[in-house]
């Protein structure tokens, strides 16, 4: 019960919890424009490219027939690429709507290598790495590259990312990704989380050599690697299992490389819970990763925080959230010069960073997610463990 003789002491604490909001809401407009200036300066140009171009073979792990995903898979079959390629897809279930999909693509392209793997056996708690494990025998060519169902890339998509397992000590070539969202409000604020929260946060990490990512859009390797690192079984329960095969290439003493370009990841996302879940598993998985890195991550929730510093009553808190909100479109504004990408929706981005401060918090609450309809428990070592109630 909260007696007279402490209101005193609350309101000095909600003040002294406010001054603090606002300190770091500061910090963080001067971190946004830090991003704002690091993603304009993204190198984009294309390295040097190897005069041979490898045999690849290209595993397409499928869950449905989402939006699109016709569109994508063409994609693949339309490369400007100098050798054989080698498109494997692969279905868990036998009634998957995707499987229609990849058969119309196979007629659609009969000069293209398209191979059909439907193989419903479970390796461990990632579906996605059973999967792959599963299609893998299938593999003709010692250069695989790994793609997500989700990605849209390029006519040079291929050449871009194996060109640099042609040095020695390169192990393995991921890309970072932008989001691409469809007519639904939800796909949109999804496509923009990515936008003006992964992305800019991934180009500091990079720039500032804070980070080394190994981005699931893309992971192209040698079949030596991966079997060095141990193949896909290695990574079976997983949760990030794109990061843990970053870790695994780097302690055999290769580098992963980032490209220096970014694919498309398409978001679909249909409704505020599936957004909410989506977020919510993104958001465990790099707190999982690195606990304190992702907690230093509340300096780029400017804008909520300046809202709450704004309870003081003082008048630099409104100050701050006009600056706040300045540094976050003008942020958007830079990821969209930076890579070519069509005008967002600047109106969202109040309701995207209030949901993203939202996320961030309960993230540090039940260590569950929510993985193509299953629900699952993470493990302190960030290992999945299904929820069988």
């Amino acid at each position: 019960m909260i007696t007279a003789d402490r209101i005193p002491d609350l309101v000095s604490l909600l003040g002294s919890l406010c001054d603090i909001c606002l300190a770091i809401a500061f910090v963080g407009c001067v971190f946004t424009l830090l991003e704002s200036a690091l993603v304009l300066g993204f190198p984009l140009e294309q390295r040097e490219e190897s005069a041979v171009q490898p045999p690849v073979t290209v595993l397409k792990p499928l869950h449905r027939a989402e939006p699109g995903l016709r569109t994508r898979l063409t994609a693949l079959c339309r490369q400007h690429y100098g050798a054989p390629v080698q498109i494997v897809c692969g279905a868990q279930e036998l009634g998957s709507s995707a499987i229609d999909v990849v058969r119309q693509i196979k007629v659609e392209f009969p000069g293209n290598a398209i191979e059909l793997n439907i193989d419903p056996r479970s390796h461990g708690a990632n579906r996605k790495i059973s999967n792959l494990i599963n299609m893998l025998p299938r593999t003709h060519h010692d250069t695989i590259v790994l793609s997500d169902s989700d990605i849209l890339v390029e006519s040079g998509y291929l050449r871009g990312v194996t060109a640099p397992l042609a040095a020695p000590h390169v192990g393995a070539v991921t890309c970072l990704y932008y989001g691409l969202g469809s007519e639904g409000l939800w796909a949109r604020l999804s496509a923009l989380a990515i936008n003006s929260h992964f992305l800019p946060q991934a180009i500091a990490a990079i720039s500032l050599k804070l980070g080394k990512p190994c981005c699931g859009a893309t992971i192209a390797l040698r079949r030596s690697t991966l079997d060095r690192i141990g193949g896909f079984g290695a990574f079976a329960d997983a949760l990030a299992d794109d990061y843990a095969i970053g870790v695994a290439v780097r302690s055999a003493g290769y580098e992963v490389v980032t490209a220096p370009f970014v694919v498309g990841h398409r978001c679909f996302e249909g409704s505020l819970r599936q957004l909410l879940r989506h977020q919510m598993r993104v958001a465990r998985t790099i707190r999982s990763i690195d606990p304190i890195g992702y907690a230093g991550t509340i300096v780029t929730h400017p804008w909520p925080l300046a809202l709450i510093g704004m309870l003081s009553g003082s008048a630099d808190g409104a100050l701050l959230a006009i600056a706040a909100l300045i540094a976050r479109v003008m942020l958007c504004r830079c990821v969209e010069r930076r890579f070519a990408l069509a005008r967002q929706n600047y109106w969202l981005i109040p309701l995207q960073d209030i949901m993203a401060f939202a996320v961030y918090v309960a993230s540090f609450s039940r260590a569950t997610v929510h993985w193509r309809g299953v629900d699952y428990r993470v493990a302190d070592d960030g290992h999945l463990i299904e929820n069988k109630t």
